[in-house]
């Protein structure tokens, strides 16, 4: 008896509304991770790479914001890192090493403009997105061990009234979180499962229907660091399995080249803040 195949789920895309920063101080001046040792940046094209992130997330009809460069911030680029949204409330970023600390009030004063309320200013070292993950309105996904510290966990969830599952990470190339893991939709995600303990991927799968594990070649090239609206999903070109696999979920890949931005260990998603529950339209926003 031949089994018929199982169709992929049908997927819905949910608007997103994402915070970036253009690449006009971008360089790789000093090296806080693996992927920046002994690197050096095309300006030209980190900034035309940057700039098909954004215009694929402006083709799928997406809303994007843009925060203002700032002379000798290099890394701002990566907007994740400055904070995390979930309904309108923010927890800001406490970077662990001192040349991104320069970061820190310029994002605040943004998420304030952009209509932000209750930004809590962290004790604890945190980089923002880069360790928190959304899940659901309930739920975060949370990584430390490099960038973010554990006691970071609980003043987010305390901030944001939302519960945080906790993963350690233990491969300092993958040295946060939305380097190792991706959330795909509300009950599915991609993992690169070396990245983490084995009772991390238990904490994880016992919370997760879905996990997905990706492997090592694509998670090398951070095909993990993308951003998903439930349905698209925007990634780092050369990810070429993963895009695969997605595919066969029903999910649509949007392949986008990243090359430049990962030299300093970032992709889509590092260069992307997703903001949740703001208002649909804020005026004289720099």
């Amino acid at each position: 008896m031949t089994v018929p195949a199982q169709r992929a789920p049908q997927r819905t895309a949910t608007p997103l509304h994402v915070l970036m920063c253009p690449p006009v101080h971008f360089e790789v001046a000093y090296a806080i991770n693996p992927w920046m040792v002994g690197q050096t940046i095309d300006p030209v094209l980190a900034m035309h790479q940057w700039e098909g992130v954004r215009d694929a997330y402006l083709a799928l009809g997406h809303r994007v914001d843009l925060l203002t460069p700032v002379a000798g911030l290099p890394d701002q680029v990566f907007a994740a890192n400055g904070a995390v949204v979930v309904g309108g409330r923010g927890y800001g970023a406490k970077f662990r090493h001192p040349e991104r600390t320069g970061e820190e009030q310029p994002f605040a004063d943004t998420l304030a403009r952009l209509g932000v309320r209750d930004l809590r200013r962290p004790e604890h070292v945190n980089e923002g997105e880069g360790d928190f993950l959304y899940m659901t309105d309930e739920l975060l996904l949370a990584g430390y061990g490099f960038r973010t510290s554990r006691e970071a966990h609980a003043e987010a969830a305390l901030a944001l009234g939302v519960e945080v599952l906790s993963l350690e990470l233990v491969d300092p190339r993958f040295y946060h979180l939305d380097v190792a893991l991706m959330t795909l939709s509300d009950d599915a995600v991609a993992v690169y499962a070396p990245a983490f303990t084995a009772q991390g991927l238990a904490d994880l799968r016992a919370r997760v229907p879905h996990v997905v594990e990706v492997a090592e070649a694509d998670a090398l090239v951070l095909g993990l660091n993308g951003v998903s609206d439930g349905r698209h999903v925007v990634l780092e070109e050369q990810a070429l399995g993963f895009q695969a696999q997605l595919t066969a979920l029903g999910f649509v890949p949007v392949p986008v080249p990243t090359s430049e931005l990962r030299k300093s260990g970032g992709s889509v998603k590092c260069c992307t803040q997703e903001l949740r529950g703001l208002p649909a339209v804020v005026a004289d926003v720099a």
